[in-house]
């Protein structure tokens, strides 16, 4: 037993008895010596038994303490949902047949705002309120700004350091002041505007293409053609080539698919995540289909390095001039490396940080605009509305320019909109505490994940009118205040504090480009009278059920694509 050393009794020194002290010794009678036991002698040999009993009432008073505080520390705990089981704790609570945060949602309902669960040996933190999302990200910032370790982010994110689920610290600071810094910032954005005009450009020429060989109306699947504006755009700006170019041969749709099978395996629920000492035996098989993604996306971001380090030679000492640098030129260059990669490998840190971006950009631009369409199909009203401004602000005479984007306040009310009822990440990546700390009054322990459900607290009925409703004209009101960018958490679809998505304005002007190209440009139908289908699947992002198959004829045939 160990006890404070405020709490210890303290003795100064060792207990003398004097026995007879002032008696000459042969004046004692030893007959009476054994007869007759003095005052003294008796306290001393009770000292033992009365430490004894001090010692085992300090225990009892410091067993008695334990137990009062952990029964107030119990009390202050955030509620927990009902029905844990042993071991595995609330696991079976999670459903397979709908999303993770679909279920979350109905358990807040049930639990409130914040509560815990038990998934087998971690506890995670589900919070579904923007007051309280905003206490995390802005008093606790620091202290949630760290990831927890999960097989996903060791096997596919290259042991860890991939920015989107790097542990916080020096190394993420490094890289992620690389990202924003040369490829994310407003001025490089605006530097390379020219890509995102040429490859929506392209893109459209392709649908007239597509129209011209049917003889009228076409029938596209949308979701591929806008997940081939969002890759092709971001591949131009990481690696300096299109999709056509990149992916030789048959090879493209391997990557494209390995690609969704990342956002997929992130998604999933691995057993050995929640229950450790099961990692070796693989259950499901997650490991397996890991390493066999990881070593094709590994094999495409090698040959990449490769290319680049060819084409500097080519270009002689100086390498590639500045203007003509894409993000892995930048990567590759010794400027990138200031003692910041936290022993990490460059080339590792160079194919974890443009994969990085290549993932944030294409999936959670190409759902979002996939999930604006299938909105305004189903809204016919918000759709002419939309073109109707695009017909006033832009005219019929020319094409949509980026810069036309800041006089079409209904177009980016659309966009805002379905990232307010669809956000691409719904339940946003778990942070984990790196210490205790308190949140709407309640203890939370370290290594406490947080699980934020954005879809949730986005459609509070406090803040929002009909909130399951799809009003753009709501963002033409009393809510143009929200701007997405983390200050107001009513509307946090990009996340917040030191996590959150630096790709924001990337995202923002590819999507508002696109869609104003293509509804200005294009009539679209539904392929029959019924209403799309709005169920949503599975997955960190997630991607409506059933494809999006629309009807395209032009509505400016006099606009000529070269």
């Amino acid at each position: 037993m160990q006890f404070d050393e405020k709490d210890h009794t303290t003795f100064d020194g060792p207990c003398r008895f004097s026995l007879c002290s002032n008696v000459n010794k042969s004046d004692i009678n030893p007959s009476k010596l054994q007869t007759s036991r003095p005052p003294q002698m008796e306290l001393t040999h009770n000292i033992p038994a009365t430490f004894a009993l001090l010692l085992f009432l300090y225990a009892l008073f410091r067993i008695s303490s334990r137990r009062s505080a952990a029964h107030r520390t119990n009390n202050t705990l955030p509620p927990e949902a009902g029905g844990r089981l042993p071991v595995i704790g609330h696991l079976h609570k999670l459903s397979a047949t709908e999303p993770t945060h679909i279920t979350l949602a109905k358990m807040a309902d049930a639990y409130g705002p914040i509560f815990t669960l038990r998934l087998g040996m971690n506890t995670a933190l589900v919070v579904s309120s923007w007051e309280i999302a905003r206490e995390c990200f802005t008093t606790n910032d620091t202290i949630f700004a760290s990831r927890s370790k999960g097989l996903a982010s060791e096997l596919l994110g290259y042991n860890y350091t991939l920015l989107s689920v790097s542990p916080y610290g020096p190394y993420w600071r490094h890289v992620r002041k690389i990202a924003t810094h040369e490829l994310l910032a407003n001025q490089r954005l605006e530097q390379l505007q020219h890509i995102r005009m040429s490859e929506v450009r392209s893109s459209i020429k392709k649908l007239y293409e597509l129209n011209k060989g049917s003889g009228g109306k076409v029938r596209v699947e949308m979701r591929r053609w806008f997940g081939d504006v969002s890759l092709n755009t971001i591949l131009r700006m990481v690696v300096g080539k299109r999709l056509s170019s990149v992916f030789e041969g048959s090879g493209a749709e391997q990557y494209k698919e390995a690609l969704r099978d990342v956002f997929e395996l992130f998604g999933a629920f691995v057993p050995s995540d929640s229950f450790p000492c099961l990692s070796w035996l693989d259950l499901g098989g997650y490991k397996k289909a890991m390493n066999k993604t990881a070593k094709v996306l590994d094999q495409m971001l090698t040959k990449w390095i490769e290319e680049h380090r060819e084409k500097n030679k080519n270009w002689g000492e100086g390498g590639v001039e500045t203007e003509e640098q894409d993000f892995m030129d930048v990567m590759l260059s010794p400027v990138s490396d200031h003692g910041g990669l936290g022993g990490f490998d460059a080339d590792t840190v160079t194919k974890a940080t443009c994969f990085a971006m290549v993932l944030g950009a294409y999936d959670t631009t190409m759902i979002t605009m996939t999930w604006a369409l299938s909105l305004l199909l189903n809204n016919q009203q918000a759709l002419k509305k939309a073109q109707l401004e695009l017909d006033g602000k832009v005219g019929r005479s020319r094409q949509v320019k980026e810069p036309d984007v800041k006089n079409l306040p209904y177009l980016q009310a659309i966009v805002k909109e379905t990232l307010r009822l669809y956000p691409a990440v719904p339940l946003l990546i778990p942070h984990e505490s790196v210490e205790d700390c308190t949140v709407s009054g309640y203890h939370i322990p370290a290594r406490t994940q947080l699980l934020v459900n954005v879809k949730k607290l986005q459609e509070d009925p406090l803040v929002w009118e009909d909130p399951c409703k799809f009003r753009p004209e709501r963002f033409l009101t009393s809510a143009t205040k929200f701007d997405m960018r983390g200050q107001n958490l009513q509307l946090m679809p990009f996340g917040s504090g030191r996590r959150m998505c630096p790709g924001i304005s990337f995202a923002l002007q590819l999507m508002h480009l696109t869609l104003a190209s293509l509804l200005h440009e294009f009539e679209i139908d539904r392929p029959s009278e019924e209403l799309l289908n709005m169920d949503e699947g599975f997955g960190i992002t997630v991607l409506k059920k059933t494809p999006l198959e629309v009807v395209l004829h032009p509505r400016l045939p006099s606009l000529v694509y070269e």
